[in-house]
């Protein structure tokens, strides 16, 4: 099968090359999956360029998120069937078979049906962006609903997902962007009030148009803290979900008068109970339409390196690449 891999961590161009692997055969508890199309996150990208602080044994295909039909399936696999539509999540978590390549072979608990109503396109788009977002609105849409929530970055594939779980919750949602462009994604995902934060005063505008917000999905906690602290909600959620160079300084007394919690959301470390209800409410999103993807850039697998590049650069949309 035609894979991308590298064999060290490093820039794009220095470390990517497409090979030909022996297809992999799934073992007990795996599934193989023919894929359609490979989702491309941040994590990926910093991951291949060694800011995870860790190489591969031998060689890594990219890319934890994804989409395609089951090819076979490993002893003591239920409820799976070859030739069945699914999604994938953290596919190359812990094995060097990601999902830039023609096959992968991944534990079934990763591999989830999708409904007949989604694309291809939007299952490659869901996995860490969609479940990251699931997991900062509390876990469930009754953590959400009637509750005000407040997305920052808006545009972005976590908070894309946000906006649309939380308003298929029943939540008000407030969402930041940096552009026009970014602010009708923003609107088209459905948010109730979109805020150009480089334009306007974010807290002064939320506060004087909805109050204070009871959860915000956090993607810059050192930029935004003190927009975060000011418009807090009493016993209100700051769900932080990326890393960043600026570290934040913690305003501890308005954090402390509204009994505030600043939690951290990373998907490797997340429990498979958790998963089981933060993928319990993405597909039933999914099967009422609720979830959409966002623009998308193809690429194909000899443009492995721009497609990865793309997303290190801040490419707007969703990057997918087409084994």
């Amino acid at each position: 099968m035609r894979a991308a891999i590298y064999r060290t961590t490093g820039p794009a161009r220095d470390v990517l090359e497409v090979v030909e692997l022996d297809v992999p055969a799934p073992r007990w508890g795996e599934v193989r999956v023919a894929i359609s199309a490979s989702g491309v996150n941040p994590t990926d990208w910093k991951a291949r360029a060694g800011l995870t602080g860790r190489a591969p044994d031998d060689f890594q295909v990219p890319h934890h998120d994804g989409a395609g039909r089951v090819d076979a399936i490993g002893p003591g696999v239920t409820g799976l069937a070859v030739g069945q539509r699914v999604w994938l999540y953290l596919a190359a978590a812990e094995n060097p078979y990601g999902t830039a390549a023609e096959f992968v072979v991944v534990p079934a608990d990763k591999v989830v049906p999708l409904a007949d109503n989604a694309s291809d396109e939007l299952g490659a788009c869901l996995g860490v962006p969609a479940l990251t977002a699931a997991y900062c609105l509390g876990g469930d849409p009754s953590a959400v609903r009637g509750r005000t929530v407040l997305v920052a970055g808006g545009a972005g594939a976590v908070g894309h997902f946000a906006i649309e779980l939380a308003k298929h919750a029943g939540a008000r949602v407030i969402t930041t962007v940096s552009s026009p462009e970014k602010g009708e994604l923003a609107r088209a995902a459905g948010a109730d009030l979109v805020l150009n934060y480089r334009e306007e005063n974010v807290a002064k505008r939320i506060l004087e148009s909805v109050g204070r917000v009871d959860r915000i999905v956090e993607v810059a906690l050192g930029a935004n803290i003190e927009t975060d602290a000011a418009v807090l909600a009493p016993n209100a959620t700051i769900a932080v979900y990326a890393g960043e160079s600026e570290q934040p300084r913690i305003p501890i007394l308005p954090l402390a008068v509204a009994n505030a919690t600043i939690q951290f959301a990373l998907m490797y470390t997340v429990s498979p109970d958790d998963f089981k209800r933060l993928l319990s409410w993405v597909n039933a999103a999914i099967e009422v339409n609720a979830l959409s993807a966002l623009p998308i850039s193809d690429y194909g697998l000899d443009d492995i390196v721009a497609a990865q590049e793309a997303v290190e650069n801040g490419a707007v949309g969703k990057v997918l690449v087409r084994p």
